[in-house]
């Protein structure tokens, strides 16, 4: 099935957009509106004895058309319509985390730098904003190796930009990207993409544990192999004091179709029978077991719960996690 992939010239153009971004008038109220330099920094919450902090890397603005690529786009822009959302255009936010647990202060990917889009970015800035010295940060996760996750691991000398960290991807993530002649083989318009993972994951400085599905990264953060979005993507559990949470990664990247219509894939996911796949059990486990989630692309900051129905599902968000 084709998929939907816009070229980088095309997301580029489309950040430009972004400082004075609003919701079309047929499909919004006109208040409703993202002004130039609104930049949330960051929103703390407790899970049992840990400590989770969502640190925003900025946003992206991106085609509406790359959404629900498998279903009849005429019903796509219809719930988008209905959900006072944008029918031309996709606002996503870039939430990451950071987890203090024990000894460990984890952080679960790390955003783009200055290399993709300039509406992002803001990841180390955002990390001080939040009391958090990203020379303290023991561990860092890397979901999966598209630019808005790794492409700012790599400081303005080509190296490690937190090189005292244990630095942590899916094998099968990691063996996707170094295959040989993967970048010949794509997609002209995927393959700065590659060329951008590799390069991000040769980085100097960076010594990767590559890690498997249930393997623990440290005393409560677990790894799930979320196939789908990307071969090896995976997504993170944490656990403490009885309480669960799943930072979701790219898993899951609307907060409004992906419950609503599990079925809908995006043009980014590489697999959208799996992505579907993933997405259904991770909905089914989250709303069973009342798991709290994180979206890395949810309205900021992206916490929340699952809910049920019948066939479908709701995202809840969890605002009374709040702790400033």
């Amino acid at each position: 099935m084709s998929h939907f992939k816009p070229s980088r010239r095309e997301l580029l153009k489309l950040s430009a957009m972004a400082p004075a971004f609003a919701l079309p008038a047929s499909t919004a109220p006109a208040m409703i509106t993202a002004p130039a330099g609104d930049n949330p920094s960051h929103f703390r919450f407790g899970l049992g004895d840990a400590q989770i902090t969502v640190i925003s890397d900025g946003f992206l603005v991106t085609p509406a058309s790359g959404l629900g690529v498998n279903a009849d786009p005429a019903e796509v822009q219809a719930f988008l319509a209905a959900h006072y959302l944008p029918t031309d255009t996709s606002l996503s936010h870039t939430n990451h985390i950071v987890i203090d647990i024990g000894e460990a202060r984890v952080l679960v990917d790390v955003g783009s730098g200055d290399r993709f889009l300039q509406t992002a970015g803001r990841l180390m800035t955002n990390l001080e904003s939040a009391g958090i010295d990203p020379a303290t940060i023991t561990h860092v996760i890397i979901t999966h190796a598209h630019p808005d996750h790794i492409w700012g691991i790599r400081d303005e000398f080509d190296e490690a930009i937190l090189p005292d960290a244990q630095y942590f991807i899916g094998a099968a993530e990691h063996d996707f990207w170094l295959q040989d002649g993967l970048a010949a083989s794509s997609p002209t318009e995927m393959q700065q993409f590659v060329v951008g993972a590799v390069n991000s994951l040769n980085v100097e400085g960076a010594d990767w544990t590559l890690v498997q599905d249930g393997q623990e990264i440290c005393p409560g953060v677990t790894m799930i192999a979320t196939p789908g979005h990307t071969p090896g993507h995976m997504s993170v559990h944490v656990e403490s004091g009885g309480q669960q949470m799943i930072a979701l990664g790219d898993s899951m990247s609307h907060a409004y179709t992906n419950f609503a219509h599990p079925d809908w894939f995006n043009g980014f996911d590489m697999d959208g029978a799996q992505t579907v796949a993933t997405r259904q059990t991770l909905l089914d486990r989250a709303a069973e077991d009342r798991i709290t989630v994180v979206g890395y692309h949810f309205p900021f900051p992206g916490v929340g719960h699952v809910l049920r129905e019948g066939g479908t599902y709701r995202f809840l968000p969890a605002l009374w996690k709040f702790k400033g």
